[in-house]
C-alpha cells in the first residue's frame, strides 16, 4: 500500500477535526474540499464569514459545507480568553489575552488545545516561527521532551522507498539530550508511516574515525536515546555511507545493527540536516514531505509559504494522522 493510500485509511471517517487559520487562501481552500469531501477529515476555517464565503466562491466550492469560526464572533471567547491566561501562567493579562487571540493561529492553537479541535495546519502565508510559537506557548512539548523538532518524510519511486530525516526544521545546534529526544521521536514518526524504525545518528565520524567535540556529542546523544528507548534500534556516530550502504557499513561498522539498513537519519544540527534533505530531494529525486512537527502534545503542522494545494492536502493527512498516536 502507498504511503498515502495506508495513512487515508487510517484517518478516513474518524472524524478528526483540524483548524486551518488561513482559510481565505486559495490552496487552502481548494485542499480543505478535498479533505472534505473524501471525509478524511472536518475542516475547520478561522476568519470573517463573509471573505472566506467569496474566496470559496471564486474557487467554485460551496462554503456552506464548512466549519467557520470569526474570532470576533465567537460564542466560546470568554472561556478561551480565561484558558489561555490561565496556560501563560501569569504571563499575559486578561487585556493582553484579548490582543493576542485576534491573531488567527493563536486562535487556532487554543482550539486545538481546548480539544474543540484535534490538530492544526498554518504556515502557507504565516512564517515558522508564528505558526510555531503559539504551540509552544500553548500546547507545549510532552512529557520527556525538551524541544520540538522538524522531521522530513523522503519518498522515492514505486516501490515508496521511504525514510525520515531529523532535525531539517528547528533546532540550530541541538545539545546531546536535545538530539537524543529528536531520535526517539523521529523513531516514532517513522512508526506512523509504516516505516520499521532503524535510527543511525549520523556524524562525520564512524565509531571514532574521528576526534571532535561536535563527535563526542553525537556519541553522547547516541547513550542518551539508548537509554530513553531501549526498545529501539539506534546507533552511532555514523558517517551517511555507513548507515546507507551495506558493503560500507561492513567494513566501518560491522557489529552495528543499523548501519547498512538505517531507516531514519538524525542530523547533529540543522545546517546539515536542512541540506542533506534538499540534496536528496533536487539530487535523488526523493519527493520531501514536510516539515512534520514532533513532540508537541496534539499535531500543529507549519506548512512552506511555497507550498502548493497537494503539499497542504498531504500534509494535512499526515496531521490527522498525528492524532491517533498515543
Amino acid at each position: 500500500m502507498e504511503l498515502f493510500d495506508s495513512l487515508k485509511f487510517k484517518v478516513i471517517r474518524r472524524n478528526i477535526k483540524i483548524v486551518f487559520p488561513e482559510a481565505t487562501d486559495p490552496r487552502i481552500l481548494g485542499a480543505a474540499a478535498r479533505l472534505k469531501a473524501e471525509e478524511l477529515m472536518e475542516p475547520i476555517l478561522i476568519g470573517k464569514q463573509e471573505a472566506i464565503v467569496e474566496a470559496a466562491h471564486a474557487r467554485g466550492i460551496k462554503a456552506s459545507n464548512f466549519t467557520i469560526i470569526d474570532p470576533d464572533n465567537y460564542d466560546g471567547w470568554e472561556d478561551m480568553v480565561q484558558a489561555f491566561v490561565e496556560r501563560r501562567n501569569g504571563k499575559v493579562t486578561d487585556e493582553d489575552a484579548r490582543k493576542i487571540l485576534k491573531d488567527v493561529n493563536y486562535f487556532g492553537t487554543m482550539l486545538t488545545y481546548m480539544g474543540l479541535a484535534d490538530g492544526m495546519v498554518s504556515g502557507a502565508i504565516h512564517s515558522t516561527g508564528d505558526t510555531v510559537r503559539p504551540a509552544l506557548q500553548i500546547i507545549k512539548t510532552k512529557p520527556g521532551v525538551s524541544r520540538t523538532s522538524g522531521a522530513m518524510i523522503m519518498v522515492r519511486g514505486r516501490d515508496q522507498e521511504k525514510y525520515i530525516f531529523a532535525d531539517c526544521a528547528i533546532n540550530v545546534n541541538p545539545t546531546a539530550q536535545e538530539l537524543a529526544e529528536i531520535a526517539v521521536d523521529s523513531a516514532k514518526t517513522a512508526e506512523l508511516f509504516d516505516i520499521e524504525p532503524k535510527v543511525a545518528m549520523m556524524s562525520f565520524s564512524t565509531k571514532g574515525s574521528a576526534k571532535a567535540p561536535e563527535v563526542d556529542k553525537v556519541v553522547e546523544a547516541t547513550k542518551i536515546a539508548k537509554s530513553l528507548a531501549p526498545e529501539l534500534e539506534i546507533d552511532g556516530e555514523l558517517q551517511f555511507d555507513a548507515s546507507y550502504v551495506a558493503s560500507v557499513a561492513q567494513l566501518k561498522a560491522p557489529n552495528s545493527p543499523v548501519a547498512g539498513q538505517a531507516t531514519v537519519f538524525v542530523f547533529p544540527e540543522l545546517q546539515s540536516g536542512n541540506i542533506g534533505y534538499k540534496i536528496a530531494q533536487r539530487l535523488g529525486n526523493f519527493e520531501a514531505i514536510g516539515p512534520i512537527l514532533q513532540g508537541l502534545n496534539k499535531p500543529v503542522s507549519d506548512l512552506s509559504r511555497g507550498a502548493n494545494e497537494e503539499d497542504i492536502y498531504k500534509l494535512s493527512i499526515i496531521t490527522a494522522a498525528q492524532t491517533l498516536m498515543s
